[in-house]
């Protein structure tokens, strides 16, 4: 069974038929580890599903220190969508943790799915609510919780991330640096 197809299915439903329809819209693509799927200052052409492998978005201030802002991993979305949505250049690199299988959709074969699909849409409202609730969540947690309680939420929420992703690029996610990432861990292992 197709990874695209049975994640739809977990969000609206899908007929096979409708499904062969759905995915013709899609592109493949492979890249490679430390390869970049979409780099600061170009336009965000193609949404991704990532079939197999992870990613990164982050940005570089003007220090040029990188900060994560996003990690992606299989039947995951990847992609800026402020820039999808607005064709303006991103600000945000992604690249690849590891080698990847992804399937590629553009604004236009977006926008044709809208009219011709309605599980497409009820899986862009669903995806819309979930992501609304992380952000918030997120936003939250930046502003009012210690890196310890970031810590132990980043573990509850995702701790598939742990096993895919150095502890350098957890500690960008979470705001909190190496060290202090480091202190946390070893405090909560001791428990």
């Amino acid at each position: 069974m197709h990874p695209l197809f049975q994640y739809i299915n977990r969000y609206a439903i899908i007929s096979e038929g409708d499904f062969s329809v759905f995915v013709d819209h899609f592109t493949e693509k492979k890249i490679r580890k430390k390869q970049l799927l979409l780099q600061e200052g170009t336009v965000c052409e193609h949404m991704a599903f990532i079939v197999k492998g992870s990613l990164r978005k982050y940005y570089i201030d003007e220090k040029g220190v990188d900060h994560t802002v996003d990690l992606y991993i299989e039947n995951w979305w990847a992609g800026d969508r402020e820039s999808f949505v607005k064709l303006t250049p991103s600000v945000y690199n992604i690249d690849a943790w590891q080698d990847c299988e992804l399937l590629l959709i553009s604004r236009e074969n977006t926008l044709k799915l809208r009219n011709q699909c309605p599980a497409f849409n009820e899986l862009l409202l669903k995806l819309d609510e979930h992501n609304t609730i992380a952000t918030q969540r997120r936003i939250t947690s930046s502003i009012s919780a210690t890196a310890k309680k970031r810590y132990e939420d980043f573990v509850d929420c995702h701790p598939y991330f742990i096993q895919r992703f150095p502890q350098h690029i957890i500690a960008s996610y979470l705001g909190i640096t190496k060290d202090t990432l480091s202190r946390v861990r070893k405090k909560a292992l001791r428990r």
